[in-house]
């Protein structure tokens, strides 16, 4: 199974920012633990802090490119109807995945512009929410 995981913007800085809400760990770390994890799978990464990039990146790969997309919109989950539009365009099935519970923060993070078109949506269980997302795609 070929999975494409999204970051959006400030993800890059995992293992730098705010380590009392997303860890101290990077994400490139947990990507090598990730693709050691899944071994028979071919995991992808793309990160951007640009809207446009992430749009771009999901209307190349979502028409059987990959066979899955794993997307952590960051604070575009909560603005971006671009990335909604997106999502709704493509044939591949995409999973919402935030590292902090959205619910238990600031009530401006409770909506989310994509959930709504995604699958469904894993929120609040570390980074460990990427891997409950690839089991959720191996199960769809």
């Amino acid at each position: 199974m070929t999975i494409l995981i999204i970051n959006g913007p400030n993800l890059n800085l995992l293992g730098v920012r705010e380590k009392s809400i997303y860890g101290d760990i990077s994400f490139k770390e947990y990507f090598y633990s990730l693709s050691k994890k899944y071994p028979n799978d071919n995991l992808i990464y793309f990160q951007s802090n640009s809207e446009g990039d992430i749009v771009t990146d999901i209307q190349k790969r979502g028409f059987g490119e990959v066979d899955g997309i794993i997307l952590n919109a960051g604070a575009y989950t909560h603005t971006s109807l671009a990335i909604a539009d997106a999502i709704s365009a493509i044939t591949t099935p995409v999973i919402e995945v935030h590292i902090s519970n959205i619910f238990k923060r600031e009530s401006v993070r409770h909506k989310s512009f994509i959930a709504p078109v995604c699958a469904g949506s894993i929120s609040g269980f570390g980074l460990n929410s990427y891997r409950l997302a690839i089991e959720a795609l191996k199960e769809l």
